[in-house]
């Protein structure tokens, strides 16, 4: 192993006490970097390592720790992704999102590969981070604030501009909504660390942002990895022209041709072509789209504004296609402007729109099954776009019916008789818009995924293109491979678009290749590959700890391992309970872990983790 680390590392983690305002510095074991890379590898090391298997994720004793990766400010194509690792409000497990626009990049110039935040401050605060070190700054002043509003309040206060690049929750984290996000807003571009409640972590620490000031470090890559990175650049471009030209929008009308795009809480999974044509990426290019918008480092400029007179909206951030999932075709809702209206909002409310979109549509069909009724909520009938906007800001605040919607899905599952059948996601999180009767991957993927409903786990790309789509067959290894790969890439931190158009759907070569020339390492595609499959070994173990990773976990909903889809491409198309237990099987059998889906003793040690595994 190295004794030094390579000199594309900063070298440090940042410790910050809330309570006390302490901090402490702590430097990277070169080891470690060989063993977890960055990111989300280095994050689920100090979950692992800081928080008891007990800890109630919105108390003190959980953390939150804020990693980037070895290409961050690099070459390296759009590798401007930031990783926030915890325990989730939602699954009780350990979770990553991840965000881009510039704070990563930023964070990378201090020097502190990770920035740890444990405890809980006494009085709202924000935490400001530059190459020094940090302070815990007191804010009441930015109680209720909006994020957007918030980010800016926060660079006006520290008097630095864009050069200040601030993360921010809303009113739904400072209310401890249970899927509360995080938005940073950047001169370039919006990121939103979008999913498992990140934000009602920060809420629960009285932190309503992080403010990073850029430093002197600067990254050296130890060969040419900028000509690596140029030689990528014709295959990046010419795989992502739809992403360039609707960014990921332009999904719903194809997969609405396949019969896999959910429609009214996934009673069906096709609407008619000019519903999915009302809300699609086509349409919102030809109509409301302003300008293109892009993460540092990125040429596929993937973002758009849009602004929408009728709505008072000028510069929002566009739907993206799992939003539009969440709020439209879930909610047979084809208004698009009220569409964009209640995606606005939850930005700026700070709340996740796949989770609260598919919490809504699991309302909607309570009501609709006699499960609720009028007193409960009058927003709750399929099709009412009005509602959906009211709900948003009900939810994020917490009052009336939305105090239930903030506890997410199952939460609310867990207080109605028979609504269990209704619901659509695992281990407490809802399930993104890919299909898990209609995609065979996403099937075994979300059953076994370290998140739960998270297409960021097993990835859908290639099951579009027909593999692993409609078949079992292969299919438990395929999910697993699929794992080690976005564990690999959130640790280096790229961003998936730009990976799988760009790099390799897969771990292949390409990696290796980037890898080494930034290192200097000499490592081959299976040492590689090792790296995102130990990643993933390590966020099982937390789970396996806090009780939420075993075969009973490992599970689907009613619906898709009960109700076939009922017409359209995809008809007959399900999961039934003998089919995930057969790939069940085939899965741990890969993975080398026991029948109850824990890592056994000699995969931890082929995967180095004794040490970590003895911490949880």
């Amino acid at each position: 192993m190295t004794e030094t680390l390579p000199p594309v590392y900063g070298g440090e983690i940042l410790h910050v006490h809330l309570d006390s305002g302490d901090t402490e510095i702590e430097p990277i074991d070169p080891d470690d970097a060989r063993r977890f890379l960055g990111g989300n590898g280095f994050a689920a090391k100090q979950v692992a390592e800081h928080v008891p298997a007990d800890a109630d994720p919105l108390g003190p004793d959980n953390v939150l720790a804020m990693a980037v990766g070895p290409m961050n400010a690099t070459p390296f194509q759009s590798t401007s992704r930031g990783v926030l690792g915890f325990v989730s409000p939602m699954t009780n497990g350990f979770f990553d999102s991840t965000f881009g626009g510039t704070l990563p990049r930023a964070q990378k110039t201090t020097g502190f590969e990770v920035v740890v935040l444990h405890g809980r401050a006494d009085e709202l605060s924000y935490v400001r981070v530059h190459e020094d070190g940090a302070e815990v700054e007191t804010a009441q002043e930015l109680a209720g604030l909006e994020t957007y509003e918030t980010c800016q309040a926060v660079r006006e206060r520290e008097g630095d501009g864009y050069d200040t690049h601030v993360l921010a929750i809303g009113p739904a984290g400072e209310n401890e909504v249970r899927y509360a996000c995080s938005l940073h807003e950047s001169e370039i571009r919006e990121g939103v660390a979008g999913r498992g409640g990140n934000g009602a972590v920060l809420g629960s620490k009285n932190v309503k942002a992080i403010a990073v000031t850029e430093g002197s470090f600067e990254p050296e890559p130890v060969g040419d990895l900028r000509e690596r990175s140029i030689q990528q650049m014709g295959r990046l471009m010419a795989d992502t022209e739809m992403l360039q030209e609707y960014g990921t929008a332009g999904l719903v009308n194809p997969i609405n041709e396949m019969g896999k795009l959910g429609q009214r809480n996934m009673q069906v999974e096709q609407t008619d072509p000019e519903n999915a044509e009302a809300v699609s990426g086509e349409r919102l290019e030809a109509e409301y789209v302003t300008e293109d918008t892009t993460c540092a480092n990125c040429a596929v400029k993937c973002g758009k504004h849009v602004s929408v007179e009728a709505e008072g909206i000028t510069q929002a951030k566009i739907p993206e296609f799992e939003s539009l999932f969440g709020t439209a075709t879930l909610q047979e809702v084809y208004d698009i402007e009220r569409v964009i209206k209640a995606n606005d909002l939850c930005d700026r409310l700070g709340m996740d729109t796949i989770s609260w979109g598919v919490t809504v549509a699991f309302a909607r069909e309570c009501y609709e099954k006699g499960l609720l009724d009028d007193d409960d909520s009058p927003h709750l009938e399929f099709g009412d776009a009005d509602g959906l906007v009211e709900l948003a800001t009900l939810t994020a605040n917490r009052e009336g019916f939305g105090d239930e919607l903030a506890e997410g899905s199952f939460r609310m599952a867990a207080e109605l008789e028979d609504a269990e059948r209704y619901l659509y996601g695992a281990k407490g999180l809802e399930f993104a818009a890919h299909s898990a009767r209609g995609l065979k991957g996403m099937s075994i993927g979300y059953a076994t995924g370290t998140r739960g409903g998270s297409h960021h786990d097993t990835r859908p790309t290639l099951q579009y293109d027909g593999n692993h789509d409609e078949t079992t067959e292969g299919t438990p290894e395929f999910a697993a491979r699929s794992q080690h790969f976005t564990a690999l890439g959130d640790s280096l931190t790229q961003c998936r678009f730009v990976s799988e158009g760009g790099w390799g759907t897969m771990v292949e070569e390409n990696y290796a290749e980037a890898i080494n020339l930034a290192t200097g390492w000499d490592l081959d595609v299976e040492a590689v590959e090792r790296i995102g499959e130990r990643v993933y070994n390590l966020e099982r173990l937390i789970n396996a700890a806090r009780g939420v990773a075993d075969r009973e976990a490992d599970t689907l909903p009613h619906r898709v391992m009960n109700e076939p889809i009922p017409d359209g491409p995809a008809e007959g198309m399900y999961c039934p309970p003998e089919e995930l237990d057969s790939m069940l099987e085939e899965y741990y059998a890969f993975r080398g872990w026991n029948d109850n889906g824990h890592p056994t003793t000699d995969t931890v040690e082929r995967l180095e983790l004794e040490d970590v595994a003895e911490a949880v």
